[in-house]
This record gives structure tokens, C-alpha cells and sequence, in this order.
């Protein structure tokens, strides 16, 4: 059964709200993937803070109209299930690792913060680290000079009590 006219205003405006404070939208193609699947696959995104849902495409057209993912109307054929997030990367990261472990999962397009991406841009955005990831890496960056120099110090130490204790 159908959703009547309220329902379908319910989940446009429910979709409205993520597509407004999200930086990126992954569009991937799930025909023939078994339920089981998919509810992995919707798991996987929930933990990962990734709104997944799977949506009539009219209705989603309607929810990215007027935004910067409305390039992405273009794509949106077929059955489709939508990953949207907040964090740059974690959408396309959930489909495209889902996509490697399942070949029924076809990545479509993506958009990313207006731009629009194709199965290789997708791909290529998932394949960076995660927030948190680049945050550890450039404190490891910031603090490998004073651990240096730090390292020089005691050793300086060292040798100078050597020659003391000598």
C-alpha cells in the first residue's frame, strides 16, 4: 500500500532536515541484495552516525530540490538506497565498504559538498581516513618535534652525568 499525501510530506520533510545539515549524500543501486544484507548493511551505518534509508526517488528529488545535492536528481533512477551524512566521509565509506563485500550493491553517484562525484569519486572519498583518523595523524605531526627535541634533551643529560659520575 501506497503513502497517503501527509505521510509522503512526513518523510520529505524528514529527509529535508538530514539533506540540510549534511555534507554528503551516496546514491547506490541494492537490487537483489537479501534483507539480511541490507539490515547489516543498515546496522553498519547507524553505528558509523550515517542516515540510510531507502526512498521513493520522486520523493527524494523533492527533499534535495532547492539544495546543493540537487545535481544529484539527475541520477536518482531506479531502486536506490540514499546514505547520508554529516561527516564528509562516512557515507561514502559505508556504501563503498558494504560494496566490496556484497557485488549486488552498485555504486551510482555521490555528492559531496555540491560537487558531484561518479562511482570513482565515490570510491576515492571513501578511501579517506576518518576525522578522527586525520586528527590523531596531525597531532602525531605536531608533537614529533617537542618529543625530539625532548629526546636530544635526556640524552644530553645522560652524557653530561657520565662524565660527571667518571
Amino acid at each position: 500500500m501506497g503513502l497517503n499525501l501527509n505521510d509522503k510530506k512526513a518523510v520529505v520533510a524528514e529527509v529535508s532536515a538530514k539533506v540540510a545539515t549534511a555534507q554528503t549524500i551516496v546514491v547506490a543501486e541494492y537490487r537483489g541484495i537479501q534483507v539480511s544484507h541490507l539490515t547489516q548493511l543498515r546496522a553498519k551505518a547507524r553505528s558509523q552516525g550515517v542516515y540510510l534509508r531507502v526512498l521513493k526517488n520522486t520523493l527524494a528529488r523533492r527533499a534535495v530540490e532547492g539544495t546543493q545535492f540537487a545535481p544529484l536528481a539527475d541520477s536518482m533512477t531506479g531502486p536506490l538506497i540514499y546514505s547520508i551524512s554529516d561527516d564528509a566521509v562516512a557515507a561514502a565509506k559505508v556504501i563503498a565498504d558494504f560494496a566490496k563485500t556484497n557485488d549486488k550493491l552498485v555504486l551510482k553517484a555521490g555528492n559531496y559538498a555540491g560537487k558531484q562525484l561518479d562511482v570513482a569519486g565515490v570510491t576515492a572519498l571513501a578511501s579517506i581516513p576518518s576525522r578522527e583518523v586525520l586528527i590523531a595523524q596531525l597531532l602525531g605531526v605536531m608533537q614529533a618535534p617537542v618529543s625530539g627535541f625532548a629526546r636530544v634533551l635526556a640524552a644530553v643529560a645522560a652524557k653530561k652525568g657520565e662524565t660527571e659520575a667518571a
